[in-house]
C-alpha cells in the first residue's frame, strides 16, 4: 500500500463524530455495505464520480456558484482568493460564502486544510468544461509548446529568454502572472486585437465548434496574430487547433472590478398574507378532489383497461377517453396514472394497462388513506408525470417508461424547499413566482420545454395534489419534505373528510354525493347511472340506457331499487322508480342466441334424430323450432361431423344458395411459433435488488472517528489476508478497481444484491450498468443487466468502478 494519503482522507480523519455523521447523512450512498473501516476508505467512496453526481443536484445556487468559481481558480486555492473572485469579502456576501462553503464541506465536495486552503473533489472539477467561461491556465495551454515558441513569445514581450525550455516557460508564466505587467501589456494592444480579446473574455462567449477531420482550419481572426505572438492567445502545437485564451488573460481583461456571479440571498417573490386555516382549507379541497378523480381514473382502467402503443405508453386518445369518463382534465389523468403505476396499483399486461390486486385493497380505503400512497409516489417519481410535450412539441404518451430523470425529482424537492423558505403566514401572490426561488434551491433541476414560466408544470401538480395551497406549503407538503410517513398520514386524516356512503336522489333522475364517495357507493352508482361530474361533489344521471346496463348484468328491478334505497339519504323519488320499472318491463323481450351455424330441414323427425344423437352432442346442438337447429361449432366442423355419422348435409351461403365445393390443392402453412411462457419472456429474470439498509450513522461515525486513518491493505505475502475468498478472486482479475471497489463488488456477489458498475466495452466506449444476480466466473462476471433487460457477461478487467445500485 502506498503511504500517500488523499487530502480528503486527512480532512475526514480530523473531523469529530458529529461532523462525520453530517457528512454520512448528506452522502448516504457512501455508508452502504460493506461497512466502512477507515476515513481513507470513506474518502475513496466520496470521490467516486457517480457519488459526486448524486450529491451535486441537491446543492443550492450559492454553493454551486462558489464551487464553479473555485474550479476556475484551480485547487488548492486560498479562501481569500475565492472570496475576492466572488466579491464576498465582507457583509452579507461573506456570510453567504461561509454558509456555502459549510454546505459544500458537509457534502465533502469542497473542504479546507489546516491552513484554510480549499480543496475540491476531482469529479466536481470536471463538472465544468470552462468554469465561469474561463479556459485552462496558461501553464496547461502551453504544455505542448516548443522551446522555440516560448523563446519567440518572450522576445515579443521584451523579456530576455533563458536557455532551457522549463526556464522559458517559468519566465512566461511569471510575466503573465503579474497583474500589473499583464495590464500594461493589454493597454498597448492594437485596436483590432483589443476588440477580439474583449469579445473572447466575455463570460457569454462561446468558442467555435471542434474542427472536423479533413476540413481546412479557419483563418485567424483579425488581430489574433499580435495576441498569439505574446501569449495572450494560444494555439495548439505547430500552430494547429483552435485559438484559446488563457484564464489569467481573460480575468485581466474583465478588469479588477469583475466578480463571478454569486447570489447568497434567495429571491423573494411578491407575498400576500395567508392564514394556516386558509391553507388547510384549500389543501383539503384540492386533495379531496384529486383523490376522487384518481379513484375515477383507476376505476376506468379496472373496468376497461387502456390500450398501449406498440412503442410503449398510453396514447393521447386513450387519455382523452379516460378524462371524459372520469370527468377531469388530461393532466389529472396523467398524474393519476403515473403515480398509481409507481405505487403498484397499475401494471403493464401485454398491450393493456390493467389494475393490480393492490388496487382492489386501495379502492376500499378511505380517501385519507388513499391519498398518502399517491403523494409518496409523486414525491419519489424520477419523471414529471404530467409532462405532455417534448422538446419538439410532440405529444408524449403516458406510462411510456421514460428514462430516469434526476432533474425532475430535484424540481419537486426544490419547489417544496423554496416554499418552506417563505415567511410564516405569507404565501406567494402568484404561485408561478415560486419558479425563481425553486431555481435558487435546485439550480440543476429540470426545466420542461412545455413550461411558459420556470417549473410551471411542477407547480401545477403540487396545487392539484394539495401540496401547495394559496402559494404556501401545506401540511401535506411539509410532511413530504421531512420524509415522515406518520406525519403525512396524520395530515391526511386531519385534512381529508371521511368518505360519504349516502347519496341524494333527485326527481330529475340525478344522484348527488357531497365529498368523496365510498368505493361501494361508486361501484353501485357507476353500474346503474352515468357520471357527469366529480370532485368536491359528484353527480350521476340515470337514463334508460344506464338502467339497461345494470339489468344486463343479471340484476332485477327489485334488487336495483333495494340497493339504491339502502344508500339514499331519503326515499327514492317516484320518477326514478318508474324509470327502473319501465326499463325492466321491456328488458329481454327480444333474445339473441349465439350460434356458429344453423341446421334446417323440412323433416322435423330427421332434425329431432340429429339433436338426440349421442355422438353429435359435442357440436352443442339446440333445437329452436321443429325444423331449425343451431350449432355452437363452425360450419366446416359441423358438416364433417354429420357426414361422419352417415348424414348427407350440404352447405349454404348466407343468402341461402347451395355452396359448390371444389377440391383445393394442398398449401403449406407457415409454422406458428409456440407461445412464449412467462418464464422465458424478456425480463422474467429481472428483479430489483433491495437497497441495503444503512448502518446507524452516528454509531458508524463514532467508529470511524476512532479508527486509524487507513486500514491495512490486503497483502497475503505480508500476512494480511483478504476479507473473503470472493474479494481475493476479484482483486486478482479486476486490476483497475481500488480495494474499496473490490469490497463493494464482492459484497454484491456474496449477498445477491444489485450494484452499478462503470464498464469499458470492447469498442472502447464507457457505459454505466446496473447489474444483479451476479455469478463470479473468472475472468468473467455473469449478471443480469438492467439496461439491456437480459443476461450479459462482463470481463472483470474492464470494470473501472463500482457503486451501490
Amino acid at each position: 500500500m502506498t503511504s500517500d494519503v488523499s487530502p480528503l482522507a486527512a480532512w475526514l480523519h480530523r473531523l469529530d463524530a458529529v461532523n462525520l455523521a453530517q457528512v454520512l447523512e448528506a452522502r448516504p450512498d457512501a455508508a452502504s455495505p460493506p461497512a466502512l473501516r477507515s476515513a481513507s476508505e470513506l474518502a475513496d467512496r466520496l470521490q467516486r464520480p457517480g457519488s459526486v453526481a448524486l450529491a451535486l443536484p441537491r446543492i443550492p445556487l450559492p454553493a454551486l456558484q462558489a464551487a464553479e468559481a473555485l474550479a476556475a481558480l484551480g485547487t488548492p486555492a486560498p479562501r481569500d482568493a475565492l472570496a475576492d473572485l466572488l466579491g464576498a469579502v465582507e457583509g452579507e456576501a461573506a456570510q453567504g460564502l461561509d454558509a456555502a462553503l459549510h454546505l459544500l464541506a458537509t457534502h465533502a465536495l469542497v473542504w479546507p486544510d489546516s491552513e484554510d486552503t480549499l480543496h475540491m473533489a476531482a469529479p466536481l472539477r470536471r463538472a465544468w468544461s470552462a468554469p465561469l467561461g474561463l479556459d485552462a491556465p496558461l501553464a496547461v495551454l502551453l504544455k505542448d509548446a516548443t522551446s522555440d515558441d516560448l523563446r519567440r513569445m518572450l522576445m515579443a514581450l521584451g523579456v530576455r529568454p533563458p536557455t532551457t525550455k522549463p526556464q522559458r516557460l517559468a519566465a512566461l508564466l511569471e510575466h503573465h502572472g503579474d497583474p500589473q505587467r499583464l495590464a500594461d501589456l493589454i493597454g498597448r494592444v492594437p485596436a483590432d486585437t483589443r476588440t477580439l480579446l474583449q469579445r473572447r473574455a466575455d463570460p457569454a462567449y462561446r468558442s467555435q465548434p471542434p474542427i472536423v477531420s479533413g476540413t481546412p482550419e479557419p483563418a485567424p481572426e483579425p488581430g489574433a496574430r499580435w495576441a498569439l505572438e505574446r501569449g495572450l492567445l494560444v494555439r495548439g502545437r505547430y500552430g494547429h487547433g483552435p485559438v484559446r485564451m488563457p484564464a489569467e488573460v481573460a480575468r485581466a481583461l474583465r478588469g479588477p472590478g469583475w466578480h463571478a456571479p454569486f447570489d447568497p440571498v434567495p429571491p423573494t417573490p411578491p407575498l400576500t398574507p395567508v392564514s394556516p386555516a386558509e391553507v388547510d382549507a384549500e389543501a383539503s379541497a384540492a386533495a379531496t378532489v384529486f383523490a376522487a378523480h384518481a379513484a375515477s381514473v383507476l376505476s376506468v382502467c379496472a373496468t376497461d383497461p387502456p390500450a398501449r402503443l406498440k412503442s410503449g405508453g398510453v396514447e393521447a386518445r386513450e387519455l382523452t377517453r379516460a378524462a371524459k369518463a372520469a370527468r377531469c382534465e388530461e393532466a389529472v389523468v396523467r398524474l393519476a396514472l403515473e403515480t398509481a403505476y409507481e405505487a403498484g396499483l397499475l401494471a403493464r399486461d401485454g398491450d393493456r394497462v390493467v389494475a393490480t390486486d393492490s388496487y382492489g385493497s386501495w379502492a376500499h380505503l378511505e380517501p385519507a388513506e388513499r391519498i398518502p400512497v399517491l403523494l409518496h409516489a409523486w414525491w419519489t417519481l424520477a419523471l414529471t408525470p404530467s409532462q405532455a410535450r417534448d422538446e419538439d412539441n410532440k405529444a408524449l404518451p403516458a406510462l411510456a417508461g421514460a428514462p430516469s430523470c434526476t432533474g425532475c425529482l430535484q424540481a419537486r424537492q426544490g419547489l417544496l424547499s423554496a416554499a418552506s423558505r417563505l415567511p410564516a403566514g405569507q404565501g406567494a401572490k402568484n404561485p408561478a413566482d415560486l419558479g425563481p426561488l425553486t431555481h435558487w434551491s435546485r439550480p440543476l433541476a429540470e426545466l420542461l420545454p412545455q413550461d411558459a414560466t420556470p417549473f410551471a408544470t411542477v407547480i401545477r401538480e403540487a396545487e392539484l395534489l394539495g401540496v401547495l395551497a394559496r402559494g404556501a406549503l401545506s401540511p401535506l407538503g411539509a410532511a413530504l419534505l421531512t420524509g415522515d410517513a406518520e406525519e403525512l398520514a396524520a395530515a391526511c386524516r386531519r385534512l381529508l373528510p371521511a368518505a360519504t356512503a349516502t347519496a341524494r336522489f333527485g326527481a330529475d333522475l340525478t344522484a348527488v354525493v357531497t365529498g368523496a364517495p365510498t368505493a361501494r357507493l361508486v361501484t353501485l352508482l357507476d353500474s346503474v347511472a352515468d357520471r357527469e361530474t366529480s370532485g368536491t361533489a359528484s353527480v350521476w344521471r340515470f337514463s334508460p340506457g344506464s338502467v339497461r346496463r345494470a339489468l344486463d348484468t343479471g340484476r332485477g328491478a327489485d334488487s336495483i331499487e333495494t340497493d339504491l334505497a339502502a344508500v339514499a339519504a331519503g326515499p327514492l323519488p317516484q320518477p326514478l322508480s318508474y324509470l327502473i320499472t319501465d326499463t325492466a318491463r321491456g328488458h329481454g323481450r327480444v333474445r339473441v342466441t349465439p350460434a356458429a351455424c344453423v341446421i334446417h330441414s323440412a323433416e322435423p323427425a330427421l332434425l329431432a334424430e340429429i339433436a338426440a344423437h349421442r355422438k353429435l352432442s359435442g357440436l352443442g346442438l339446440r333445437q329452436l323450432a321443429p325444423t331449425v337447429l343451431v350449432s355452437r361449432t363452425p360450419p366446416e366442423k359441423t358438416l364433417a361431423a354429420l357426414r361422419a355419422e352417415g348424414y348427407a348435409p350440404v352447405a349454404e351461403s348466407a343468402d341461402g344458395t347451395v355452396c359448390v365445393e371444389r377440391p383445393r390443392g394442398h398449401r403449406a402453412t407457415a409454422p406458428v411459433p409456440p407461445p412464449r411462457s412467462a418464464s422465458t419472456a424478456p425480463g422474467a429474470r429481472f428483479r430489483t435488488a433491495t437497497a441495503p439498509a444503512l448502518a446507524d450513522l452516528t454509531a458508524l461515525a463514532t467508529r470511524l472517528a476512532a479508527a486509524p486513518l487507513t486500514a491495512p491493505a490486503p497483502d497475503p505475502s505480508d500476512g494480511v489476508p483478504y476479507g473473503t475468498d470472493t474479494e481475493e478472486i476479484i482483486a486478482e482479475y479486476a486490476r483497475n478497481l481500488s480495494h474499496t471497489d473490490v469490497r463493494q463488488l464482492a459484497q454484491a456477489v456474496d449477498e445477491g444484491t444489485a450494484v452499478t458498475i462503470e464498464y469499458v466495452a470492447t469498442s472502447g466506449n464507457r457505459t454505466i450498468r446496473t447489474v444483479s444476480d451476479l455469478d463470479l466466473n473468472p475472468p468473467y462476471l455473469d449478471a443480469w443487466c438492467h439496461l439491456r433487460d437480459d443476461e450479459r457477461v462482463f470481463t472483470l478487467s474492464r470494470i473501472q468502478g463500482v457503486m451501490p445500485a
